[in-house]
């Protein structure tokens, strides 16, 4: 079977609201959205390097605006609202915004194949140099790999960056 062109919905429940707040340490996610305008251009901008090496799949390609990054925040919002995708802010105490994490369904950020298929969403994140260089990309893994399965009704997740830390 050809999965050229296909995506695999989210699974959740009737009526799931997804977690507004999650925690792990000092680190804290909340809805990505058009509030974060600010801090989302500016980080996009200065780390496209290192979130394209860590990350992959392409984004960002070049620098973004703030008219080209308000359009992507309120699709974000929109996704959020009809359970399609949730995507997070990711920020500590120290260092305020430290980047974003997006739990996508299967077949958006890369191709869908029979092997991808058999996860529930794909899960993806990437951090600001500052937080990088800090050690704060390690812990957003471990606090995605704690938070998925425990707040979201999802069992398989795919963690689909480029650069995986190594347990």
């Amino acid at each position: 079977m050809s999965y050229s062109g296909l995506s695999k919905l989210l699974a959740v429940p009737a009526g799931f609201e997804a977690p507004r707040l999650l925690t792990h340490g000092d680190l804290t996610a909340r809805p990505l959205s058009r509030d974060c305008l600010a801090d989302d251009v500016r980080a996009i901008n200065a780390d496209r390097d290192l979130i394209n090496a860590t990350r992959g799949g392409g984004w960002p390609d070049g620098p973004t605006s703030e008219e080209d990054d308000y359009i992507d925040l309120v699709w974000h919002e929109g996704e959020w609202k009809e359970n399609k995708s949730f995507s997070y802010v990711l920020e500590t105490a120290a260092l305020g915004y430290v980047g974003c994490a997006y739990l996508y369904p299967l077949g958006v950020r890369q191709e869908l194949s029979e092997e991808l298929a058999a996860y529930d969403v794909d899960v993806s994140w990437w951090v600001t140099t500052e937080a990088y260089e800090q050690g704060l990309y390690e812990v957003v893994y471990e606090a995605l790999k704690k938070w998925v399965p425990a707040e979201y009704p999802f069992r398989r997740p795919h963690f689909s960056n480029v650069e995986i830390p190594q347990a």
